[in-house]
C-alpha cells in the first residue's frame, strides 16, 4: 500500500488545481460537445483535464494503475487483481460545465481494498478542494487555508436535500415526496458530497445510474466528516472495482447516519 503523507495529499492537490486550470482554459472560450456511446458528453475540457491527472499521478507512483472515466476502460480480469489504484473524473459535471452553471469537479480517488483511502474534489471555479485521508479528518481548502468539516448532527427538519439538476429520476421524487419536512436544493455533480460533508445539506439520494469514479472522492470526504455514502440494497457503504461493472447501485449519501432513510425507500 502507498503511505499516505503529507507531500502525496499536496501533490495530488496540485495535480487537481493543474487540471482545473485546464478545465477553466476551455470554459473561457467557445467549445464543442460530442456525445459517447453511453449518450453523455464529452468536451475538450475533459480530455484536457484527463491528460493533465495521468501525467501528474503517473509521474508520482508509477507503479499504481489509473483508472479514468475518459480513459480506455480496463478489462475485469486486469483490474480484478488491483489492491491499490486511483479513481479518476476528470470532469465530473460535464451536463453543469456545459449549461455553465459552475457546478462541476474534479474528483481523484485513491482506492485500496475495496474503500477510498484518500479523496480531493476541487470546484474549477472557485478553486476551493475538499479533501480526506482514511482515519483523519475531513478539510475544505480555500487559498492555502483548510477548515475543519463536520457533517450537521443531529439533522433537524427541515431536512437540506441535494438533488441533481440533471437526473431528478421519477423514483427520487418519489423519495423524496416521502421524507416530511424537507428543502430541495438544487446542486450538480460530486459538490453534493462536499455540502453534506460542510454541514449545509442533511441527504442525497440517488435513485439513478452513477459510475465509481463519481461517488469515491466525495465518500472519502463525507466519511471523514462524520457521513456516509450507503448502498441503497444493502445499507453497507461503497465497494469499489467488486465487479465488472463499474456501475453503483442506488445509494443514500448522509451527513446524520441515523436519519430512518430506510423508511424513505419507495418499495
Amino acid at each position: 500500500m502507498i503511505k499516505l503523507t503529507t507531500d502525496l495529499r499536496e501533490t495530488v492537490i496540485a495535480i487537481a488545481q493543474d487540471a482545473a486550470a485546464a478545465i477553466m482554459a476551455v470554459y473561457a472560450t467557445p467549445f464543442d460537445v460530442e456525445i459517447k456511446s453511453d449518450r453523455s458528453p464529452v468536451t475538450a475540457a475533459d480530455l484536457a483535464a484527463n491528460q493533465v491527472i495521468l501525467r501528474g499521478l503517473g509521474q508520482l507512483t508509477p507503479d499504481l494503475p489509473i483508472l479514468s472515466e475518459e480513459s480506455a476502460q480496463v478489462p475485469w480480469e486486469v483490474r480484478r487483481h488491483w489492491g491499490a489504484y486511483w479513481l479518476v473524473d476528470p470532469l465530473d459535471g460535464t451536463r453543469e460545465f456545459v449549461k455553465r452553471n459552475d457546478e462541476f469537479s474534479v474528483n481523484i480517488a485513491l482506492i485500496y481494498q475495496g474503500a477510498p483511502a484518500f479523496g480531493v474534489v476541487l470546484a474549477p471555479v472557485s478553486g476551493v478542494a475538499w479533501h480526506a485521508m482514511r482515519g483523519e479528518l475531513a478539510y475544505r481548502r480555500d487559498g492555502m487555508h483548510d477548515s475543519v468539516l463536520r457533517t450537521r448532527t443531529p439533522a433537524l427538519p427541515p431536512l437540506q436535500v441535494a438533488a441533481s439538476r440533471s437526473h431528478r429520476s421519477p423514483e427520487t421524487q418519489a423519495l423524496l415526496d416521502r421524507m416530511g419536512e424537507i428543502e430541495v436544493v438544487a446542486q450538480g455533480s460530486s459538490l453534493k458530497f462536499c455540502r453534506l460533508a460542510e454541514g449545509t445539506l442533511d441527504v442525497y439520494p440517488r435513485l439513478g445510474p452513477t459510475a465509481e469514479w463519481d461517488t469515491a472522492a466525495g465518500q472519502c470526504v463525507l466519511h471523514a466528516a462524520g457521513g456516509a455514502v450507503l448502498s441503497a440494497a444493502t445499507g453497507k457503504p461503497f465497494r469499489y472495482n467488486r465487479r465488472e461493472t463499474l456501475l453503483n447501485g442506488d445509494f443514500i449519501a448522509l451527513g446524520d447516519t441515523r436519519l430512518p432513510w430506510r423508511t424513505w425507500i419507495p418499495a
